[in-house]
């Protein structure tokens, strides 16, 4: 390589050059670096020395003068409004661990007492269980309760009771078998079947048919003979054509062939039923052994008194009445003061004859043997020549009916005989002339056709015996008098007040209605005379059976606000009672010792429990009601007194009792919850029974409240109204509070309606008042809910009633009523009233001042429909035809507690009163 000597570079420049420059930039650079940052601290300082101490322009400021610069003045707002929030934070911060730690601590003592809670609630437990055991083993050693006696059954071929001297001297303890219907044994009657003897092909079929119905509707037919208390043996009415009838011979022969007849046919009964005026009594000279005979001809001779048996004409073999063609009964006074038709040929000879009739006196000592028909004839005849009275007497008919001799034969048909008695005040019986015939199927037709239309039967013959004497108390229905009587009968009858006469036709129409009016009533009333002579407790009414609908609890009722609507009263104890059933019926097997004659001689009275009735149900729940005139027997002192003790115990003549809210809904779910949830916490509530009225249930995830007691929901077979009365077996309380679903009651409202009730237990109690009018302009009742000083009814969507009303309705008010309830879907409530008010004669009690009952806000009602009073203005002139007479009573009495009035602290006098 050759060095470059003239130090000339590659590029041209001298190399020295180049070094210089380089070496120059070195310099600068470290003058730059080092110099410069020294001149500009000694500037700097310079500059704060000549400022003042005070006023520093470089060194460190406070925040507030460096935020005097305009550009950093928003970011130093917000850096103080975030600071303060950050303060404001950490203070809550640092409260809500504090609230947290005493949270702990509480919860820590909560946990605590409620482990010692549970162990006193054990314990509390324990307690009430051994006080229950205690309770328990005093009450069965003061009232031990007895097992049940063994029924032991005879053997078949048993023969029984030694034989009576003659069978005309029978009587119940010399030919009855009492070892067979043991006071347990549920009265089981067993009926022959009328082709298992010769002459039961010779019954009238009609007869046959209707007595085959009505057996098998009966609750005391059995098929097993070998526990039969009774046996049954239908032997007429036969047929006109089955001529001559069999002798007595052979019918005692017929009879001894039956196959439980055991030799002397004790515990049968032969019963003869008629659709005639005039039958055949061919069990006459027949020995019928110890059997006893129902029919309804009998001659002195024949007839064993307390033994056989008197009863009514089978009409109505297979059909209802029709309650509409029955007369009202009312007006009192008819057109006729009193009506006979008839004939006898034997008296109206002599009464045609123009001598004079002779006095009684002279009869009496004449040598043949007092007949009165001709006294009874002119006597009669000169009433109705006297125009004092418009009367009817015929003596004469254009078509006799065929009758006994010394009878008075029926005239005409018999839609010709009602027509004269619906016009009649009162309607002549005349009893047989001759004294030997003490019953007789034609009085026995002309007594019911009298009760059947509301004529009064006058019995001209006191000898006679009429049907079921022995049970029905027939002063009260008819009057009867001794035929030497008749030239005073008119005097009797003008002598008989309005109120009289109208007391007499009602008990006749129920009596009519009750034993006479169908084939089941006939057989029925049969059975009950038999089974009340032995004494055998009658079968207890069945309850309806209450299908559960499945359903699911939700939250627990009471937590809405808005549902806590209990009033500023507290008219119930402070801590509810558990469910508490009334006491059963206890009285099964001695009631019908007890109260035969008041219970066969009356109609429907309350709480009688209708031992007198065909149906004959027992009350399950009706034990304290028996033995007392007011319809109660006081078990108990009450306990109220001053405010504070008034509130604390239930008091009156029950101490302990409860009542069951029956609530009919239909597809209203929200409404229904609601009205279930203000149930909640109600004092002396037992249960709620749903009556779930649509074919569709309610819905499956549908959360149902939980108000601490049970909610019984239930199935109905179909849409009607009259479900609300169904005497559902889940109501085991006496007092039933009927409510709407969309009722709207306070607590102290239904509390104090359950305290009214429990001082008038047969009558309705309840809150909307409604009462009836009538129109003058179209002679009708009408149904008005306008404001009134007065009422006759109260609604039942808000009432208190027993359960012994249930029954009433559901089994013995007539089946029309309940029809037409189904048919316009309304009444129901109306229906109620009118049994009620029928069965007491007093009219329902309103309590405090409410007029209607529903929840703002809900869906309608039906009762919003404007046909809705339309058709309660029919119904209520329906139930006036069936009644026969308007049974509401109106009242200007309302029942309020000053507790609704005054306000007076709980240590004050408070008092229960009426006003």
């Amino acid at each position: 390589m050759q060095r470059n000597i003239n130090g000339v570079g590659v590029g041209g420049q001298p190399w020295v050059l180049r070094r210089v420059r380089l070496t120059w930039l070195s310099f600068m650079l470290f003058f730059i670096l080092v110099f410069f940052p020294l001149i500009a601290h000694y500037y700097l300082t310079t500059i704060d020395e000549a400022g003042g101490p005070d006023k520093p322009i470089f060194g460190p400021r406070h925040g507030g003068e460096l935020c005097e610069a305009k550009h950093v003045q928003d970011l130093c707002r917000i850096r103080e409004s975030v600071s303060e929030e950050l303060l404001q934070l950490e203070a809550k911060r640092q409260e809500l661990n504090g609230e947290i730690a005493r949270l702990n601590l509480r919860i820590e003592a909560c946990k605590r007492s409620i482990d010692s809670a549970k162990q006193d609630l054990l314990q509390l437990k324990n307690v009430i269980s051994q006080t229950e055991h205690s309770y328990k083993e005093l009450m069965a050693q003061n009232q031990p309760k007895l097992s049940l006696p063994v029924r032991l059954l005879p053997d078949k071929d048993d023969p029984g009771l030694p034989p009576p001297k003659s069978a005309r001297f029978c009587r119940l303890r010399s030919c009855f078998d009492y070892s067979r219907c043991p006071l347990t044994s549920g009265f089981p009657v067993y009926v022959y079947e009328t082709t298992s003897y010769p002459w039961g092909s010779y019954i009238d079929p009609l007869v046959k048919q209707a007595f085959a119905s009505s057996v098998k509707s009966n609750i005391y037919i059995t098929d097993n003979p070998s526990i039969a208390c009774l046996y049954v043996v239908l032997v007429g009415e036969i047929l006109d054509s089955f001529s001559p009838p069999p002798s007595p011979s052979e019918l005692e022969k017929q009879l001894k062939a039956l196959p439980y007849w055991r030799s002397d046919g004790h515990n049968h009964v032969l019963l003869h039923l008629f659709r005639k005026s005039m039958t055949q009594n061919f069990l006459y000279n027949v020995s019928t052994g110890r059997a006893a005979v129902a029919q309804s001809t009998f001659l002195e001779q024949q007839f064993r008194e307390g033994f056989d048996l008197v009863v009514s004409p089978l009409v109505h073999a297979l059909s209802e009445p029709n309650f509409l063609e029955v007369p009202p009964q009312v007006p009192i006074k008819r057109k006729y003061l009193f009506t006979f038709q008839g004939e006898k040929l034997e008296s109206l000879r002599s009464s045609l004859q123009e001598v004079p009739p002779q006095s009684f006196e002279e009869e009496i000592e004449g040598d043949p043997p007092a007949d009165y028909d001709d006294r009874i004839i002119g006597t009669l005849k000169a009433v109705q020549d006297s125009h004092l009275d418009q009367v009817l007497v015929e003596f004469t008919c254009k078509n006799p009916r065929a009758s006994l001799p010394t009878e008075w034969a029926l005239c005409g048909e018999r839609e010709d005989r009602l027509e004269v008695l619906k016009v009649s005040t009162f309607a002549l019986v005349i009893a047989p002339g001759d004294g030997q015939l003490v019953a007789s199927a034609g009085c026995n037709m002309r007594l019911f056709e009298a009760l059947e239309v509301g004529a009064i039967p006058v019995v001209l013959g006191d000898h006679s015996k009429l049907p079921y004497h022995q049970f029905l108390h027939w002063s009260e229905a008819a009057i009867i008098v001794p035929k030497p009587r008749v030239t005073e009968l008119h005097f009797l009858l003008r002598s008989l007040s309005d109120n009289d006469m109208l007391a007499m036709r009602r008990q006749g129409r129920f009596l009519w209605e009750t034993y006479f009016s169908t084939s089941e009533n006939v057989l029925n009333t049969i059975l009950a005379s038999i089974r009340t002579t032995i004494q055998v407790p009658a079968a207890p009414i069945r309850d309806e059976p209450a299908h559960e609908i499945p359903h699911k609890a939700g939250k627990l009722a009471g937590t809405d606000a808005n549902l806590a609507d209990n009033g500023d009263l507290d008219l119930g104890p402070v801590e509810t009672e558990p469910p508490y059933a009334s006491p059963r019926f206890l009285r099964n097997f001695t009631y019908t010792a007890a109260d035969t004659y008041r219970a066969w001689n009356r109609a429907p009275g309350p709480f009688q429990l209708f031992p007198h009735t065909p149906l004959d149900p027992v009350l399950p729940s009706e034990a304290k009601f028996l033995g007392s005139g007011n319809g109660f027997r006081p078990i108990g002192g009450g306990t109220g007194g001053s405010g504070k003790e008034f509130q604390a115990a239930l008091g009156g003549n029950v101490p302990r009792e409860q009542f069951t809210v029956v609530m009919l809904t239909y597809e209203r779910e929200e409404v229904l919850m609601n009205s279930l949830e203000r149930l909640n916490g109600l004092p002396y509530l037992n249960k709620v029974v749903v009556v779930w009225n649509s074919p569709k249930p309610p819905s499956e995830d549908l959360l149902w409240p939980d108000i601490g007691l049970p909610i019984v929901v239930v199935r109905t077979e179909k849409n009607s109204l009259n479900n609300r009365f169904l005497p559902w077996d889940a109501v085991e309380t006496e007092a039933i509070l009927s409510i709407d679903d969309d009722a709207h009651l306070r607590h102290d409202e239904i509390m104090f309606g359950f305290r009214v009730w429990r001082e008038a237990r047969d009558r309705i109690v309840g809150f909307p008042g409604r009462y009836h009018a009538w129109d003058v302009n179209h002679q009708s009742w009408l149904y008005n809910s306008n404001y009134s000083c007065e009422l006759s009814m109260v609604l039942t969507g808000a009432a208190f009633f027993h359960k012994y009303y249930a029954y009433l309705y559901s089994y013995v008010m007539p089946q029309a009523i309940r029809d037409m309830v189904d048919e316009y879907i309304n009444c129901e409530d109306i229906a109620m009233n009118f049994l009620v008010s029928h069965i007491t004669r007093k009219p329902p009690i309103k309590v405090t001042s409410r007029w209607t009952f529903r929840c703002p806000g809900c869906p309608q009602a039906l009762s919003h429909d404007d046909s809705h009073f339309h058709e309660r203005h029919k119904c209520i002139n329906f139930f006036v035809k069936v009644y026969g007479y308007m049974p509401l009573l109106y009242t200007q009495f309302r029942v309020d507690s000053v507790l609704f009035k005054t306000r007076l602290p709980h240590d004050k006098t408070k008092c229960f009163k009426f006003i």
